[in-house]
């Protein structure tokens, strides 16, 4: 079961979301969440998200721009360090509460709590237009990339704020799609890396396990996919549908999640 939903799930909004920039991790992370631990979740979520983004920039990355890619960039980077440094620092706290409903024992801790309310915000920029069609000035770039990163680092919840901070740059489609693949593999190469030092190697969590690398693999598969299919048969669909279904199982798993429930 749990193949088939990470895999169907990697595969579908990978395809839908090739060209609005971000939905990939805002999606899996959630989803991963279900069957690993949070910190895990935000790993191998970053694992599928970062070979999906190397998978992409082969094939339109030569499109980016890379005046944008190093102004918004190089802060993300930075700032994807500091994410996932508070979330190596966060998920060693206890539980702070449990109870049993239906059989099920909830259990909420403070890293739940914190990704609940994360998962919540980013469910209202798939929900309400006013934050569907939020936008920055170019100006604003290096502080938007310092926003994005941290973020990416922190829940793997990067590309909204990446994509309402690029769409007003004057870029073409293409270079939009390519700067995006660039700029996620930049904050995926970093917080992966991160992650490895700060969480796995200091024994705050564990590992992805040699059980979990087959699920987390056939993911990463599914999502190439999907960028395959997408950008073959998907270029001319319109995301105001896709934003819908995707703000409220955010939305879901946000009030899940924060319950003690996942």
């Amino acid at each position: 079961m749990s193949y088939v939903v990470i895999c169907a799930t990697a595969f579908l909004v990978s395809g839908l979301t090739l060209f609005s920039g971000f939905g990939l991790g805002t999606v899996l992370m959630p989803v991963f969440a279900i069957f690993f631990s949070i910190e895990v979740a935000v790993a191998a979520t970053a694992v599928v998200h970062g070979a999906n983004n190397i998978f992409k920039m082969f094939l339109v990355g030569r499109h980016a721009d890379y005046g944008l890619v190093w102004r918004f960039g190089i802060p993300a980077m930075l700032s994807a360090l500091a994410g996932a440094a508070v979330l190596s620092h966060i998920a060693g706290f206890g539980q702070l509460a449990s109870y049993t409903i239906f059989s099920k024992t909830a259990v909420i801790t403070p890293i739940k709590l914190i990704m609940s309310l994360i998962i919540f915000i980013f469910s209202l920029f798939e929900l309400l237009p006013v934050l569907q069609n939020l936008r920055f000035d170019r100006k604003f770039l290096p502080l938007g990339g310092l926003l994005s990163g941290f973020f990416g680092g922190l829940s793997g919840h990067q590309g909204a704020l990446r994509s309402a901070f690029l769409t007003k740059t004057g870029v073409s489609p293409q270079a939009f799609v390519g700067t995006n693949a660039v700029i996620g593999f930049m904050v995926d190469m970093a917080r992966i890396a991160a992650y490895g030092v700060l969480l796995f190697s200091a024994r705050q969590s564990d590992t992805i396990g040699p059980d979990q690398w087959p699920l987390v693999l056939s993911g990463t598969f599914a999502a190439f996919a999907g960028v395959v299919f997408g950008k073959r048969f998907l270029h001319k669909i319109t995301m105001k549908t896709v934003q819908s279904i995707t703000g409220a199982f955010l939305l879901f798993i946000a009030l899940a999640l924060g319950g003690g429930l996942i």
